[in-house]
């Protein structure tokens, strides 16, 4: 597929073999005239004897007589020690040149060089343009080849996404098949399918910009969680978190993140359509004095992790009721590492009382969820301000932000104060993606 033969330089070159211990003043001395290559060492070793080394010379010095290096630097140099010049050839091969050296000499004049790729642990993420389809399994062999072994896959994305979990289809164009991989952020681990569930590692900055909005102690609800990245570092900061997805893989390994950070007490977990998760989340019960009458059930016992916590929340198969336990206790260290301290953190099991935060992060469609709160917070069992609403959205170039402020207040049939849009990242030429971050407004409670 490849021939690695086709990059070999040949190079003919002319050495100085020098005593070992003069070395480092004659490499001053011959500055600007030694074999300067990223990654070639200009100084070797001497096959021949231990006691000298070969100080490998420019290209440009091309004659034995050294009549292409000025007299007064030999002369310095015969003051020394004593030289002799020596023939020396090297060959940089294949595994010297880098990706895009490479790529430039194998694809076809005028075609970009692929120059970046997404990295999710030990995968790489391409996005190969159509018209450099016909040269995919040369591309992905060398993106294999020049970045091994911290990358083992190189997967490119087939077509569009289509199906519910956001999820893109893939093929395999290099490395071992397996998508099951780890990545780290900011101090939280996450384990992952990438074949199965949403990741985005461009958004690492993105993630801990919000969360650093949060206080401890906060109410968080993640209304399209995935497998963690808002939840996971609220969690850790003791903030209490609802995280729901629609995936029943990103909430597998939502949990198995939870469990990996040592989270469990501070995260519920859900696997339910969003608009019907906050629903039951923020709907008062008939009853609501009773403990536990909330009508959410949270997956964290459905057949998933089987050993986790029991104070985690159980189904009630007869009514789909939440049975919250009062509360959790967190571990935190205070002082030296063997004196542990257990903190109590309260998790309330009434939701419909008061949630801090609400991270919409589906950007191509979470303005569209916004209506579910149109009347749904009922004021008299409420405590405190309403939550924030956190919706991402797209805005493309010849769309402004006043038309998606429009468009969430008519779903929420309320107007919006204070607004603020973040720029999150360019996602096409002419199509950005944004948090639009606001108060949810008291008209918004009126049913």
């Amino acid at each position: 597929m490849l021939d690695e033969s086709m990059f070999d330089l040949h190079l003919k070159l002319w050495a100085l073999r020098i005593p070992r211990e003069f070395c480092k003043v004659a490499s001053k001395l011959l500055d600007g005239h030694m074999l300067d290559k990223p990654r070639i060492k200009p100084v070797v070793e001497d096959p021949t004897s231990e006691k000298t080394r070969y100080v490998i010379l420019s290209e440009k010095v091309q004659n034995p007589d050294l009549s292409d290096i000025p007299a007064h630097i030999l002369d310095e140099l015969k003051k020394l020690c004593k030289i002799e010049t020596v023939p020396y050839s090297m060959t940089l091969g294949y595994s010297y040149w880098g990706a895009d050296d490479v790529l430039k000499k194998v694809l076809p004049s005028g075609l970009e060089v692929p120059s970046s790729f997404e990295t999710i642990g030990h995968v790489a993420h391409l996005n190969i343009p159509d018209v450099l389809l016909p040269y995919k399994d040369v591309i992905a062999k060398v993106i294999y080849d020049k970045n091994y072994p911290r990358i083992l896959t190189v997967v490119n994305k087939v077509g569009s996404i289509a199906n519910e979990f956001r999820v893109p289809k893939f093929e395999v164009l290099a490395g071992k098949p397996d998508m099951a991989t780890e990545v780290k952020q900011y101090g939280a681990t996450f384990k992952l399918d990438y074949g199965l569930v949403y990741w985005n590692s461009r958004l690492e900055h993105e993630h801990i910009r919000l969360v650093n909005k949060f206080d401890q102690g906060e109410i968080i609800c993640d209304m399209f969680a995935g497998i963690g990245p808002f939840a996971i570092p609220a969690a850790q900061k003791r903030c209490l978190v609802y995280a729901n997805d629609l995936n029943p893989d990103s909430v597998r390994y939502l949990k198995m993140n939870a469990d990996i950070n040592k989270v469990n007490g501070n995260l519920r977990a859900y696997n339910m359509d969003a608009r019907k998760f906050v629903s039951q989340l923020l709907a008062v019960p008939v009853g609501e004095s009773k403990v536990g009458d909330s009508s959410l059930v949270s997956s964290a016992q459905c057949g998933i992790q089987a050993n986790m916590k029991e104070n985690f929340i159980e189904r009630n198969s007869e009514n789909d009721d939440l049975k919250c336990a009062d509360c959790h206790e967190a571990v935190k260290i205070k002082g030296s590492e063997n004196k542990r301290i257990k903190t109590r953190v309260p998790f309330t099991n009434k939701s419909w009382e008061h949630i801090d935060h609400v991270i919409m992060n589906l950007p191509a469609s979470a303005l569209q969820f916004l209506d579910v709160f149109k009347g749904l917070i009922q004021r008299k069992y409420w405590k405190g301000s309403l939550p924030w609403i956190h919706c991402y959205c797209f805005i493309r170039s010849y769309e402004s932000q006043d038309l998606v402020i429009s468009e969430a207040e008519s779903l929420l049939n309320a107007k919006i104060h204070g607004p603020v849009f973040h720029r999150v990242r360019d996602v096409a030429p002419n199509k950005a993606m944004y948090c639009l971050s606001f108060r949810l407004p008291e008209e918004a409670c009126i049913n």
